[in-house]
């Protein structure tokens, strides 16, 4: 494998020779320097499929892209001319001549042109390209390139080059059939031998052996260049390897070339997605040790910086801090701001996902407290002109300030900084996330709809460039909404859904089943298959605890909802509190504290201790109302309306529920809706009852014709707001609320005196249960 030259390479050199002849036409120049410059540069490639289709490029690619294309000689094409010129290298000597000629095709600089005066010189011809563009500095390179090759290595390029051009044999015979001496070399039609002597098939093994092996042959600059794409397209979007790189080392290896050290990086980010955490670590040592060799120590510290990485992601925290303290102390050692921004951000967010590891580097008072260390990353991020850093950086304090609960105004302000920069500044990897804080928000206010927008605009329209990580975890978010509207089916098609390139990653792959099976495990609740969901939460409590704090708290909150569903109210408040008492130091959200209160106020309901946990209602009221968290805010009103309906207060729990109802229809939560469907309901029954109760104790059994009639308008009110609480359950499959609904509706329609429609309630109640209980083999 040469350093820089390869056939390709030649034949883009004989492609700026025709081009400097003047042999196209103006209306094609554009063409064909694209062809040249998009071949060129590879930097301008946006794939690694594209990578490495140019740096093994075969002639019939450079075929299908001239063919086509008229030049300024009669009948002939551009890719003819192509042809002419790469047959017209004939032998090794003329592969010689031709890349020591190509500097004349370069204009001649300020100094000759200079000496040239002074001297009296004639003008001498030159080319017409410019030395300082990107064609004349590919050209100047060949040529030195070209100088520096031994000899067992141009010779080497020359059975490559014949290689390259053989499939286009007979496109050339076609258009030239008097001037073709030989496939392979002149030599050999001088010494009137065909390919069959032995001669032929000494100095020729190498390509007689396997063509098809050497028509795309690398050099080590177009080796470097794929994996250095290859190493920033893993570290950007958190993906493994894909297969069609894996091969191309396979065949590197397989010819017996000597790869780049950079190749034991890629081994170490594949091996570490796959979870292989040893093959990672011996991988990441060897490619440290191979580059100190060189660099004097210079990549120490992001050695440590990866180290540090590794051994979190690996749970090793007591080992990742102080790789990561050692690698901030080489960083500032060696000036290194990038280093440095990169080492002071991870320390930031390691201390948000595990505050109780963070106890020895907040008495170091290296980052302060939250709001200074964000300040301090924005400050060094706006120096560094580290745009991603300072995005994030945005992201995070409008984060802070949605879960402390801080002004809503600020949220938003931060999250549009943070796409000013990412659209100013080309950060299209922020802009994922940044939607994705948007989803959030949205859901916070009340605005479902304007949150799933969010998120389907960011599958559709940033999902290529965004982290597999921030795709992976929209896909549930969206998911959790559509279970949430009653959108079952399509939220599991949503995921099964996931790129199969995404779950190749270890942890997003069980990132991916952990939420999939908190779905299925709340579907099943819903479905009152207690049993099954039961096992599902027993075998997600046991792979506690989750590397994301938000998934400890789902499978919290499902396992306290599995035993109010089975009516053991005493576990289900233990197992509250002792959510509680942790919550402050593994998740300070202000909505947690919100769902908690909410949550033991209506356990206390559910006891028949109403009055105790009125003060834990109105102080989720009274939270939810300061946060401006509005699903919370409904939630826990609902729950206050719970305990005045058990305190006989009908009255005020019907103007609190009519209050909440259209907003939480906003909100697209069907369970939330069919509870307030049903807290409403009970309301009216309990007016209607207290204007029975008046009427007795006044008028001694005598029927009063007005409060009769108001008493028949409220249980029909009542009638109809249970038929929307069915209808509502019915969506998310609920079976619980379904039957309670029938039941209501059953000792109305009794109430009524038509048994009929009540035995029919009541013979929907019995076929509903027996349909859940036989789709779920109960």
């Amino acid at each position: 494998m040469g350093r820089f030259l390869t056939p390709s390479k030649v034949a883009l050199l004989a492609l700026a020779q025709v081009y400097s002849k003047g042999s196209i036409p103006l209306s094609g120049t554009a063409r064909v320097l694209n062809v040249l410059i998009s071949r060129i540069l590879l930097d301008s490639k946006e794939s690694d499929e594209l990578l490495q289709q140019q740096a093994g490029d075969t002639v019939l690619d450079l075929e299908q892209a001239l063919a086509g294309q008229a030049s300024a000689i009669p009948g002939r094409t551009v890719w003819d001319l192509l042809l002419k010129a790469l047959w017209a290298i004939d032998c090794a000597d003329a592969l010689d001549w031709f890349i020591s000629d190509t500097p004349l095709l370069l204009g001649k600089t300020r100094d000759e042109l200079l000496k040239e005066r002074d001297e009296g010189l004639p003008p001498q011809p030159a080319g017409k390209i410019v030395r300082t563009s990107p064609l004349g500095l590919f050209i100047r390179r060949c040529s030195l390139e070209y100088l520096r090759l031994q000899f067992q290595d141009s010779t080497a390029l020359w059975m490559d080059f014949i290689a390259y051009r053989m499939p286009s044999k007979g496109a050339f015979t076609r258009k030239n059939p008097h001037v073709l001496r030989s496939a392979f070399d002149s030599n050999i039609a001088d010494l009137e031998i065909d390919t069959s002597n032995t001669l032929t098939g000494i100095m020729f093994r190498r390509m007689l052996e396997d063509v098809d092996g050497q028509q795309k042959t690398y050099s080590t600059y177009d080796c470097e260049k794929l994996m250095e794409f290859q190493v920033s397209e893993m570290q950007s979007l958190g993906g493994r390897l894909p297969d069609t790189m894996k091969t191309t080392l396979k065949q590197l290896a397989r010819l017996g070339t000597s790869a780049p050290k950079l190749t034991h990086y890629l081994k170490f980010l594949d091996s570490w997605r796959a979870g292989d955490f040893t093959s990672a670590f011996d991988n990441l040592h060897r490619y440290f040790d191979y580059t100190m060799q060189s660099r004097d120590r210079t990549f120490y510290q992001y050695a440590l910086l990866n180290l540090a990485i590794l051994q979190a992601d690996f749970g090793c925290h007591a080992e990742a801090i102080p790789a990561m303290q050692e690698a901030i102390a080489t960083a500032r050692e060696n000036r290194d701001t990038i280093c440095l921004n990169y080492c002071m951000s991870w320390l930031y967010h390691f201390g948000r996902a595990f505050p109780a590891q963070m106890q020895s580097i907040r008495e170091t008072g290296i980052l302060g407290n939250e709001t200074e260390g964000l300040n301090f990353l924005k400050s060094r991020a706006k120096e560094a002109e580290m745009w991603t850093l300072l995005s994030t950086s945005l992201l995070s304090e409008a984060k802070i300030n949605l879960q402390h609960g801080e002004s809503l105004a600020m949220c938003f302000e931060n999250i549009v900084k943070a796409s000013h920069v990412n659209v100013v500044k080309n950060v299209p990897n922020c802009t994922g996330p940044a939607l994705l804080m948007k989803s959030t928000l949205f859901s916070r206010i009340g605005q479902t709809h304007q949150a799933y927008s969010c998120g389907e605009r960011f599958l559709l329209c940033h999902s290529k460039n965004a982290p597999l990580e921030d795709v992976l975890k929209c896909t549930i978010r969206q998911a959790a909404l559509l279970t949430q509207m009653g959108r079952v089916s399509d939220a599991q098609a949503n995921m099964a859904k996931i790129p199969p390139h995404i779950l190749k990653v270890l942890k997003y792959k069980i990132y991916h089943t952990t939420h999939t099976l908190i779905l299925r495990a709340r579907h099943l609740l819903h479905r009152n298959a207690l049993d099954s969901a039961g096992q599902i939460i027993t075998q997600l409590v046991s792979q506690q605890p989750h590397p994301e704090t938000d998934t400890s708290t789902q499978v919290s909150l499902l396992e306290i909802d599995l035993l109010i569903r089975r009516r053991e109210l005493m576990a289900a408040l233990d197992r509250l509190n002792q959510l509680a008492d942790k919550a402050p130091l593994e998740n300070n959200d202000v909505s947690l504290k919100c769902r908690l209160l909410t949550l033991k106020a209506t356990l206390f309901a559910k006891s028949d201790k109403a009055l105790q946990g009125f003060s834990l209602a109105m102080r989720a009221v009274e939270l939810a109302h300061s946060a401006r968290i509005l699903p919370d805010l409904w939630a826990a009103t609902l729950a206050l309306a719970h305990i005045l309906l058990q305190s006989y207060e009908f009255a005020a729990a019907r103007d609190l529920v009519a209050a909440i109802l259209p907003q939480a229809l906003e909100c697209l939560d069907c369970e939330l809706v069919g509870r307030c469907y049903l807290a409403l309901a009970d309301s009216y029954v309990g007016l209607a009852g207290l204007a029975v109760s008046s009427e007795d104790g006044e008028g001694k059994g005598k029927e009063n014709g007005k409060d009769k009639q108001t008493q028949k308008q409220l249980m029909g009110s009542a009638v109809d707001v249970l038929e929307k609480a069915g209808e509502q359950f019915r969506w998310i499959q609920e079976l619980e609320g379904q039957l309670e609904a029938l039941a209501k509706m059953g000792r109305i329609w009794m109430w009524r005196g038509d048994a009929a429609v009540a035995n029919e309630m009541g013979e929907k109640y019995m076929s509903l249960r027996k349909e859940y209980a036989e789709a779920d083999g109960c």
